[in-house]
């Protein structure tokens, strides 16, 4: 599929980001969640397809720390953390996490519980992507 017929797909998704919400797409047919925003249900192949809010909450099923060597544009954010996150909900889908505390992304282990972290507007609609921190971390 060419990147213009994928444009627009995932604007609802960056939008609510934005709005400080994670949203996942679900199908208005069978009811299913999927991630990501596809245009037709992966279940039941259905295009009537709708958005809705996830509670946040999510399991961490593995990550990376990039700690030298990024990617063009990503030089000034070293060290940085990326990981899978399976969503309450049952989706997975990749994201940020945070390195803030005490133990920056030491305190990081897989199947740790982890809440979505809403960032700034500005930066989710200059570099739209979901946050996610520790959950013992979600309250400071």
């Amino acid at each position: 599929m060419s990147e213009q017929a994928l444009s627009g797909l995932a604007d609802a998704f960056n939008e609510a980001l934005a709005e400080g919400r994670l949203t996942i797409q679900s199908c208005n047919n069978c009811g299913k969640p999927n991630m990501w925003p596809r245009y037709r249900c992966p279940y039941c192949q259905s295009a009537d397809l709708g958005w809705r809010d996830a509670d946040g909450a999510g399991t961490l099923v593995s990550y990376s720390v990039v700690r030298a060597v990024p990617p063009n544009g990503f030089e000034d954010q070293l060290p940085y953390a990326l990981g899978v996150i399976r969503l309450a909900e049952g989706v997975q889908l990749l994201a940020r996490l945070e390195g803030e505390g005490e133990h920056g992304f030491d305190a990081y282990e897989c199947d740790a519980p982890v809440r979505f972290s809403p960032h700034p507007a500005d930066e989710m609609r200059e570099r739209p992507v979901a946050w996610f921190r520790l959950e013992s971390e979600a309250g400071t």
